[in-house]
This record gives structure tokens, sequence and C-alpha cells, in this order.
């Protein structure tokens, strides 16, 4: 039997963190199947435990970081 996983739709606003409730940046599928959502802080705090039981890890921390802040840092 073939396990095709679908595309994981992006986070939006409305995806909370399940630990705290601040805005998920990490989409966590479990290999027992069901998912986690966690903010940066508990996706970084909990890495090393996620990773022996995640089948995959959506990880969209990048967009924490404002386009102009890496403008500034070219200009220099």
């Amino acid at each position: 039997m073939t396990t095709v996983l679908t595309p994981a739709s992006p986070l939006t606003a409305a995806d909370r963190c399940d630990r705290c409730g601040a805005q998920a940046y990490l989409r966590v599928v479990l290999l027992s199947g069901g998912e986690l959502l966690f903010c940066a802080h508990h996706g970084r705090k909990f890495e090393p435990e996620l990773k022996k039981i995640a089948a995959e890890i959506q990880d969209e921390t990048e967009r924490l970081i404002s386009p102009s802040a890496n403008t500034a840092e070219e200009e220099r």
C-alpha cells in the first residue's frame, strides 16, 4: 500500500498553537495520524521530541522575518 500525503495548506492567522494559543507557524503531522500546531517558540522548544514522532513538519517560521529587515541588512 502506498501512502500519498496531500500538500498541506499554508497556515493562517486563524491557526493557533496547541500549547499557548499564539499564531501557529509549524504544523506537525504525526506518524500515528492527526496533527499538532505550534508557535515558533514552542516549535523550537519541542523540536527534538517532535522529530521522533513526526511524519512531516511544515515550518513557516521564515514568515516572521520582515522584508524590510532583510532590505536594511543588505544596504549595510
